[in-house]
Parts: C-alpha cells; structure tokens; sequence
C-alpha cells in the first residue's frame, strides 16, 4: 500500500489523462452530454417563438424575449459559477448547474404570462451558465495538454449537436401539439443527458481550491484581461459568435420573403446545419494536435468568411451551402479558441474561461441585434458584409497576437502574508 506521500508526489508528477484511456473516455462523454444537456434547452423556444406568441397572446418581438432572457441569464451567471466552482469543486458545481437548469426546465412549459416565462428562462440560464463557465477548465486541468483541444472539441461538438436537438424537437412536437408540449419533451430528453454526464464525470485528480496567499479573484480577472493573448482569443469569441448569431437570426426572414417565398416549416430545417459544427469541431481539434492551434484558428475564421459571402448569392442551393460551409468554419473556431482559452491560463483557470464565455455571450447578444439592424436599414448583402468584417477583424487580430498566442500565461509572483 502506498503512502500519501508517494500518492501526493504522484499527483504532482500526473500530467492529465492521456487520450484512450477509461478516465479521458469518461470525462469527454460526460461533457458531450453536458453540452447537449446544456444547449438543448437553452434554444429549445428558438423554433417555436411563434407559437409561444400565439399561446400567451403576446407579439412576435416579445416572444422572441424567451431567448434573450435566457442567454442574458448565461452571461450573467459565468464569473461566479466559476467562483463556486474554485470553492466546491469542478464536477459538484457543474452537477448542481445542471439539475438544477432540468428542474427549471421542466416548469417552463407551466408559465401563463410573459412575465413568467421571461423570469423562468432567465434563470434557467443562470443554471445553464455553470457548464459552459467550468467545463473547459475542467478538461484542461484533467486531460494531458497534448489532448486538451480534442477533447474541447468534443465537448464544443455536443453544445452544438444540443442547439440542434432543442429546435428540431420542439418545433414538429409543437406543432402537433402545442408550445409547452414541445418544451417539455426537450427538458426531458436534456433531463436524459444530464443524468448521463452527473453518472460518467470523472472525480477531478486536481483540487481547484485556491489559496488564501494566492492571487484575489479581482486580480485574477484582470490578470487575464489585460494579458494580449487572453484578451485576442475573447475577442475571437466575441467577433465570430455575433456574426455567427447574425445570419441565423435573420437568414429565416430573407428566405420567408421574395423571391423564395419557403414556408416556415421548412425554414426551420436550416437548423440542420448544425450537425456540419458537430462535425467540424472534432476535426478541427485532430487537426490541432497535428498542425498547431494558429494555422486551424486561421483557417476556420477563413472558412467562416466564404461562407457568409456564399449566402449572398440569389441561388437558393448556393446559399444553403453557403450556411454548411459558415457552420463549420464557426464551430472549429470556436472549438479551438475555447480550449485555447483553458489551456493559457494557469491564473485564475475558471474565471479564464467564464470570461471568454462572457465575451462569446456579450457578442450574441450585441452583435447580433447590430446584424438585424443593418439587415432591415440596408439588406441582406449589407449584413453579410458587416459578418465578414467581423470574421476578418477576429483573423486580423489573431494574426497579430500569434507569438503572444502561442505562450502560456505567466503566473504571478504569489502574495506572502505576513505572520504574527
């Protein structure tokens, strides 16, 4: 039987999980279902707002306020999910997140009024925000580094495989049924995979404890603010995520209008696109570990900009490709900066990571209603330009930083407290 010193000098040796091993097996299955989990009821409404509008009598915009709360509530809740998460532990915090967002889940369907429903959903995201806020930091510190962004990648491949199954389950069960029906089944198939992720999460072999003499949260955030590297891979986050929400917002009303005239029924079938991102982001973190992080990053934002200027066409086939090809250069990006993100920092890991979170939110949210704007003053080709600048601005800047990137953020000198 060993003794805990061996065992402590045993942790302190232990370099992560290696990939093909029955630990990083589990915990990246744990976190695809997280993602799903996760995802599958933060979009859910997405497909149904105009259901939900007729159900509560309520007008399309404010309908469209079932999505917003939710995501507000996401960026709202990422800093201190990571605070809970430093004192109670990864996996505890992230198995709390998770229930309790099912629980709330399941009463969105009881709401009667907007009010309701708009405070449900509000913190139902604030439940929601304890994944994405933890879960990057968790892999990084519990895989080898060798495997981190494959194992992001995975993880970034099940919050898009959830945004997809939220809107195309919800919306043929609603139009059947009804609105809370469709919910309902969503919550209950994200109850599904939470339940999987809280059986298959690993136990973390590292403490994320931080310490009394060790650096304080405010400096822990600005510590990762104001570092170049950190600051271009939020960016990265923010610029891609609001272009990315742009088109999806409104890709729906262009083709809903001449010439194309497509029923709403089929409009919604864009969301399938989603399953290239599921895709893409595995690729892009095999590709990582091959090429480097740089030359994926690079290429996807590229990937992202072609696509967005395909859907400029008139030719629907050309503009539904040209979605495919946007989705994928997205979600590898994403993927990549992501996991970047976690693997930088060695300050302050979680708060790291639920500030990209923050940035990536923050650009939904503004970005994405700065696209609708352009969209209804000047028109879908106006909008798509504006997209791609923002692709070529996040490129740009990344371009810039690449030495930066390619460094791990230095820790600081600890504070020592003097003792009387």
């Amino acid at each position: 039987m060993r003794s805990s010193t061996t065992d402590a000098g045993a942790d302190l040796l232990w370099e992560g999980h290696p990939r093909g091993s029955r630990e990083y097996k589990r915990l990246v299955a744990a976190l695809l279902f997280a993602g799903i989990a996760t995802f599958a009821q933060l979009y859910s409404v997405q497909g149904i707002l105009p259901l939900i509008a007729a159900g509560l009598d309520i007008t399309p915009s404010q309908s469209s306020l079932a999505v917003g709360s939710a995501t507000v509530g996401v960026a709202a809740a990422v800093l201190p999910w990571s605070v809970v998460a430093d004192r109670i532990g990864r996996v505890r915090a992230m198995t709390i997140s998770v229930i309790a967002a099912t629980i709330l889940g399941l009463m969105v369907p009881l709401s009667s009024s907007l009010p309701m429903l708009l405070s449900i959903r509000f913190f139902e995201g604030a439940a929601l925000g304890g994944l994405p806020a933890i879960a990057i930091a968790y892999l990084s510190e519990e895989v080898h580094g060798k495997h981190t962004a494959l194992a992001a990648a995975t993880y970034v491949s099940g919050t898009s495989l959830g945004g997809l199954l939220g809107r195309i389950v919800a919306g043929p069960v609603a139009e059947y049924t009804n609105w809370r029906i469709g919910t309902l089944t969503v919550s209950v198939l994200a109850a599904v995979a939470a339940a999987l992720f809280v059986w298959l999460a690993p136990t973390p072999r590292r403490s994320p404890t931080v310490s009394r003499d060790g650096p304080s949260l405010p400096r822990r955030l600005w510590t990762n603010l104001r570092e170049p590297g950190m600051l271009t891979l939020y960016g990265q986050g923010f610029l891609l995520m609001g272009g990315f929400v742009a088109i999806y917002n409104y890709l729906g009303f262009r083709l809903e209008a001449g010439p194309f005239g497509l029923p709403q029924s089929l409009i919604s079938l864009i969301f399938v696109a989603y399953l290239s991102g599921t895709v893409s982001s595995r690729i892009a973190g095999q590709l990582a570990v091959r090429h480097g992080r740089s030359v994926v990053l690079a290429g996807s934002t590229a990937t992202m900009a072609i696509g967005v200027a395909l859907t400029i066409s008139t030719n629907l086939i050309v503009i539904l490709a040209g979605l495919v090809v946007l989705t994928i250069g997205f979600f590898a990006a994403h993927a990549i900066a992501s996991g970047w993100t976690g693997q930088r920092a060695v300050v302050g890991r979680t708060q790291a990571t639920s500030l990209y979170n923050l940035f990536y939110y923050g650009g939904s949210s503004v970005l994405g209603w700065l696209g609708g704007v352009v969209f209804q003053m000047y028109g879908w080709t106006a909008m798509a330009l504006f997209v791609i600048g923002l692709t070529v601005t996040a490129g740009g800047w990344a371009l810039l930083q690449g030495t930066r990137l390619k460094t791990t953020l230095p820790a600081p000198t600890p504070q020592v407290t003097p003792q009387h």
